[in-house]
């Protein structure tokens, strides 16, 4: 087993865009090791900043919040696909290589999917073209949503090595249904 990188936030945005241009198991795997729970808490932490500063709504308080949900729903998910994956079908990865291999993908389409909002915010109030553009919005998001869960296929793949699609497939759903369950729960108990 090869030991785990540091990267830096440069080298996760060459492996982001690389990634993102050319996804496949291969290139997937090429950075999964590349990195730790640390460098995608600080990545997705980052996009989530972002994120957050293109609302602006809520002030301060939004701002802390948004980050923390987006983190802990980032985590919560990554670790349901490392144990499922583990527990389900005795994947070989490890939470280092899931939570960074999906941090490269998670973080630009949080920061892209901001963009949009801000611009739909923007330019919505406008007669007719703010019409326009809130439709292509919602499609753009509709189309963001699809290719999350493209490259989240991948990653699952790829971050704990179960080349078996319907494996791979079932990791994926069943961690989005218990991430979002766990999710409501404790967002229903604060």
């Amino acid at each position: 087993m090869a030991t785990v990188q540091q990267s830096s936030l440069p080298e996760m945005l060459v492996q982001s865009r690389e990634l993102m241009q050319n996804p496949s198991v291969p290139v997937f795997e090429r950075y999964e090791q590349r990195g730790t729970i640390m460098n995608a808490a600080i990545y997705v932490g980052i996009a989530a900043l972002i994120a957050a500063a293109l609302g602006f709504i809520g002030g301060i308080n939004g701002l802390i919040s948004g980050l923390l949900i987006s983190l802990v729903q980032f985590f919560a998910f990554t670790g349901m696909v490392y144990f499922l994956g583990k527990r389900l079908y005795a994947g070989t990865g490890t939470w280092d290589e899931v939570a960074y291999t999906f941090s490269l993908f998670t973080a630009p389409l949080i920061v892209v999917g901001a963009l949009l909002s801000f611009v739909v915010a923007l330019l919505g109030w406008i007669p007719l073209l703010g019409g326009i553009i809130g439709l292509a919005g919602g499609l753009i998001s509709i189309l963001l949503l699809v290719v999350q869960v493209y490259y989240a296929y991948i990653a699952v793949q790829s971050s704990m090595n179960l080349r078996d699609q319907s494996q791979a497939l079932t990791v994926l759903i069943l961690s989005f249904i218990t991430s979002a369950v766990a999710i409501g729960l404790v967002a229903w108990i604060f």
